[in-house]
């Protein structure tokens, strides 16, 4: 298989490692994350006038159609700068799903301005009880005269308090654990009964409680058809999971170079400590980690979009277990390699361990993903 990327695709990593490294250094994420915001308004701007927020918005709403390959070159370099805007939820997780759901209306009114950057929109899925399972929603919204009333509680909803408009989804019908009757309405996270708990997460991101207490909303917030949402909701969270493994691979690579760095610099017994052979072994070995997470971040890209839904959950399930096991082995080692100081603030080497540790847990632990590895093996 060819893993050589096109004339276009290698200017687009340029580009963004390139504005990673010029626009988003440690101090200015440091100064992002004291604000009160938690993140900057003005580089999701910047990011919007690089095309990609547009990214995953089909050419015929003002975006560039690309899919996943691109978006696992634009998380690789985004991981390396760590940055905390909201690009998973609002220009992966957003567009794929309303590309998706098959609303004509819904896409005209809402991707060019997701494309443009002017609009965050952000799909609140996950509840308490989800553990990664998707399809266990117990938010309700009930049909009246004029439209439907929700009720429900979403929580640690990536980006959720920078919604200029959510995507909730909820049942319409049947019981909690069916994929049927799921579907999705447009809330203003400003209306009358819905309540926003903006909090800053472990790793610099943000995230939000978000409780729906008897919502009104009209029968025009319904995005695609009553009930058939889930379809659209599985596609966006299988290409968000491949995102993150592109994600924590970008992270991977420079947890390396910044630890082989340290060890070139730092010195023990009138020597570099890079000259150590057990140490040598080590860093070796986080090579090898970083490398296998990077072939099976290909495979997700690749497989996201498969037709085959057995293929598909077994190729995300495979590499989400296997980047989280590699994450944690390298972020482990990295601490441990720099010694107290790889635990502190000040060094960057901590916030690629909350970051990796973090990515692990989201959309379904290592654990999880290799209980459903076996089960979809199972059934094939």
């Amino acid at each position: 298989m060819d893993f050589n990327f096109s004339e276009e695709q290698q200017l687009l990593v340029d580009t963004v490692q390139r504005y990673v490294r010029d626009e988003y250094s440690f101090e200015a994420r440091r100064d992002i994350l004291k604000s009160p915001a938690g993140w900057s308004r003005e580089k999701w701007q910047a990011l919007a006038g690089l095309g990609l927020t547009a990214l995953n918005v089909p050419e015929e709403h003002g975006g560039l159609g690309s899919g996943p390959v691109e978006t696992m070159l634009v998380m690789n370099a985004l991981g390396e700068g760590l940055v905390v805007e909201p690009f998973l939820p609002a220009a992966v997780m957003t567009p794929v799903l309303l590309t998706r759901i098959d609303d004509k209306a819904a896409a005209e009114q809402l991707l060019p301005d997701v494309a443009s950057g002017e609009r965050i929109v952000i799909v609140a899925h996950q509840e308490p009880q989800t553990r990664g399972e998707i399809n266990h929603v117990a938010t309700r919204a009930e049909k009246t005269s004029s439209g439907y009333v929700l009720d429900g509680v979403k929580n640690v909803i990536l980006g959720g308090g920078a919604a200029d408009e959510l995507l909730v989804s909820a049942r319409t019908a049947g019981r909690v654990g069916d994929t049927d009757g799921i579907s999705i309405f447009r809330v203003d996270p400003k209306a009358a009964g819905v309540t926003v708990k903006d909090y800053g997460t472990i790793d610099g991101q943000r995230a939000a409680d978000i409780e729906l207490k008897k919502v009104a909303v009209p029968a025009s917030s319904l995005v695609g058809a009553e009930g058939k949402a889930f379809a659209a909701i599985e596609a966006a969270h299988d290409q968000a999971l491949s995102a993150l493994c592109a994600e924590a691979v970008g992270i991977m690579k420079a947890v390396n170079a910044t630890t082989l760095d340290y060890t070139k610099n730092r010195k023990q017994f009138g020597q570099p400590i890079a000259r150590f052979q057990v140490l040598q072994h080590r860093m070796a070995d986080m090579f090898l980690h970083s490398e296998q997470a990077r072939s099976m971040s290909y495979l997700a890209a690749i497989r996201c979009v498969d037709s085959d839904a057995g293929e598909r959950r077994r190729a995300l399930s495979a590499a989400k277990a296997i980047v989280g096991q590699a994450g944690r082995f390298i972020a482990q080692q990295a601490v441990q390699l720099h010694g107290g100081m790889g635990m502190t603030e000040e060094l960057m080497v901590s916030h690629y361990f909350k970051r990796l540790t973090a990515i692990d847990l989201t959309l379904g632990d290592a654990d999880f993903h290799t209980q459903q590895f076996i089960a979809a093996s199972n059934a094939a």
